[in-house]
């Protein structure tokens, strides 16, 4: 299965065969069904490229393991230091893509653990001692692409903390990990236990609570940046269908981007990008 050696940083482990148990976190990660049920249920995430789990690390994130090929241990030798006893598996590049399903180009992957989830009124407990804040609510995205792609707006642009609903896409999902850059480990971050229920909480913390619409009737972005909110709280409806009618039933404000040329509307990543930036 494989050779276990003192080589140098970590506990370098050589497989020789893509059935060695020993990886099965890593085993056949294209399957999007598998690892969307499994990696919840046994609380890893995977972290992929050196740039994602140099992230991941610095954020206080613990790994059960690293995956890589020969040519990048010297590149991750500090990171392989500092965790001296998590297991470090190396392949030929034939045999890492056997086991994953794809072919590694992006430097290393690391079998994280996922870190116990914060509460929302612990989240925003933290955030009342700021005298402004900004927080952007998921509802409901599918795709782990637009989960990825908000993150890292959400980091870029200062976004206080990003709250998801409980049908939202994972943000630890590795396909929103690689979109977002790793940016998701910087950005505070929950899931909703209840929804559009726990609005309420939102409004006791003294947030308007603002979701993005196409729906007649709606205030324009910069109508609502006009109004100057102490604590906003930006919603984002799924893809295709936008927000819920029961979401929208409990909003203080409806807000639009107005759109020109016959577009009719933006992408959910793309327009939360410009309502963070409006907003900032």
């Amino acid at each position: 299965m494989g050779d276990a050696a003192r080589q140098g940083p970590g506990q370098i482990i050589r497989l020789t065969s893509a059935d060695d148990p020993r990886v099965a976190d890593y085993t056949q990660l294209t399957d999007v069904h598998l690892r969307k049920m499994r990696e919840p249920a046994e609380g890893l995430y995977i972290a992929e490229s050196s740039r994602v789990l140099r992230r991941a690390l610095a954020a206080g994130h613990r790994p059960r393991s690293f995956f890589l090929a020969d040519k990048w241990l010297g590149g991750l030798a500090d990171v392989l230091e500092a965790y001296p006893d998590v297991p470090v598996y190396i392949g030929a590049p034939e045999l890492l893509e056997e086991i994953t399903g794809f072919h590694l180009h992006r430097g290393a992957m690391a079998a994280m653990r996922r870190p116990e989830p914060v509460s929302l009124v612990e989240l925003l407990t933290t955030l009342q001692e700021r005298s402004r804040s900004r927080i952007a609510v998921l509802e409901n995205l599918t795709d782990h692409t637009n989960v990825g792609a908000v993150f890292r707006s959400a980091a870029a642009i200062g976004v206080d903390a990003v709250l998801v609903t409980p049908q939202c896409a994972d943000p630890l999902y590795r396909r929103s990990i690689r979109v977002s850059m790793g940016t998701v480990f910087q950005v505070p971050w929950t899931r909703i236990g209840s929804w559009p229920e726990d609005v309420a909480l939102l409004k006791e913390a003294g947030y308007v609570v603002a979701g993005m619409t196409l729906g007649e009737g709606a205030i324009t972005l910069d109508e609502l940046v006009a109004e100057d909110h102490q604590n906003l709280a930006l919603v984002f409806g799924t893809e295709g269908e936008g927000l819920a009618p029961e979401s929208d039933r409990v909003l203080d404000r409806r807000v639009t981007i107005p759109m020109m040329n016959g577009v009719d509307s933006l992408n959910v990543a793309a327009s939360s990008a410009v309502a963070f930036y409006a907003t900032r």
